[in-house]
């Protein structure tokens, strides 16, 4: 919201199997689990572009852009970049065949952003992105998506809050309870938690408790059915993860997952839209401890397990939720073995290991 800018001062890949493992009473078994599920409508576009044939990708964009469907919208974008980074041929014939298609100019910003993001020239890399964000961004004004691909560029660039602030208040101008684009600025805003730079030497940093101050007004301000009211759990994850900054009183935790709990209950059980936000709710009703919330959870996730958060903690994120779920649906209390809740040290910031820019 723009209310809360004064608070700123960041084929899909293919679905694997596990092992075959015991199958708990009413749970779906490993072998039936999947990671990154896509959902009904994504899914045809996936087996087509496999194909080579990039026709059925941009309809799904055009018509989520022409309904304002953006949380879908910015979901696909990200699906179908990732995607395109692994198999390419689609998406070039599509670059061939509509150099200016709105769609492709979206999936295109967002490939070259995800393809600067691992390297330890990110920053650099990332500046020569800039031109493509901005030709997606005047494809079409009302659409928020090239504008929390902005904001995740400003985060992997390092760029000073006066310029992040310009570009939060244009993205929430065209959809102010976008998820994506609060994402963005609250992964921004932990970073600078961490890690200084800024305008000046004597930027202040951000806080946890201004990440929180920031979702909790989000969240707040939003409709009672909009995906930001995961946002203070997401705030939640970054604090209990990323290993700096002040604690957050318990309270305020248990709120931040009350709201997603109220949240993931309004949509039906074993869905892949809800499934990243119901696998990140998860690991934070662990870290709290709160396991009838976590068991609950769990039968709502269903077979739909999703990279993000268990690659933070793994090479191997669907073994990784298997395990933990075995451990959480194991009769008797056993402490959670620490490997499988905290990851390995990164450098500061959260800008290396397995840090996407998609992590929303």
């Amino acid at each position: 919201m723009v209310s809360t800018m004064a608070l700123l001062p960041s084929f899909i890949r293919p679905t694997r199997m596990a092992k075959r493992s015991a199958r708990p009473a009413g749970r779906p078994s490993g072998d039936e689990t999947v990671l990154d599920a896509p959902d009904d409508r994504l899914s045809p576009a996936l087996v087509l572009a496999g194909r080579g044939e990039f026709d059925a990708a941009a309809r799904l964009l055009a018509v989520t852009r022409a309904t304002a469907a953006w949380e879908n919208h910015d979901r696909y974008v990200r699906r179908l970049a990732a995607f395109a980074g692994s198999r390419s041929e689609w998406f070039e014939s599509w670059r061939a065949a509509a150099p200016r298609d709105p769609g492709l100019l979206l999936v295109r910003a967002q490939l070259a952003v995800d393809r600067a993001w691992p390297s330890p020239a990110r920053a650099e890399l990332l500046r020569e992105v800039s031109p493509l964000i901005t030709a997606a961004a005047r494809a079409d004004d009302r659409d928020p998506v090239p504008w929390r691909i902005a904001l995740d560029h400003a985060r992997g660039s390092r760029a000073g809050h006066r310029y992040f602030e310009e570009l939060w208040e244009a993205a929430v101008r065209r959809a102010p309870h976008h998820y994506g684009c609060h994402v963005a600025a609250l992964r921004y805003l932990a970073a600078s938690c961490c890690v200084q730079w800024g305008d000046t030497p004597h930027t202040p940093r951000a806080s946890h408790r201004e990440c929180f101050d920031f979702a909790d007004q989000a969240a707040q301000d939003a409709p009672a059915d909009a995906l930001v009211q995961a946002l203070p759990a997401r705030a939640a994850f970054g604090c209990l993860t990323d290993g700096c900054g002040p604690e957050i009183p318990r309270p305020r935790l248990d709120a931040a997952a009350d709201r997603a709990l109220a949240l993931s209950a309004r949509f039906p059980a074993a869905d892949p839209w809800p499934a990243e936000i119901r696998n990140k709710l998860l690991y934070v009703l662990m870290r709290l401890d709160r396991w009838e919330d976590a068991r609950d959870q769990l039968c709502l996730i269903g077979p739909y397990a999703t990279s993000f958060p268990w690659e933070r903690f793994s090479d191997d994120p669907l073994g990784h939720f298997l395990r933990l779920r075995e451990h959480l649906l194991t009769p008797g209390p056993r402490p959670v073995p620490a490997g499988l809740m905290t990851r390995p040290p990164v450098p500061l910031g959260g800008l290396g290991g397995h840090d996407r820019a998609g992590d929303h």
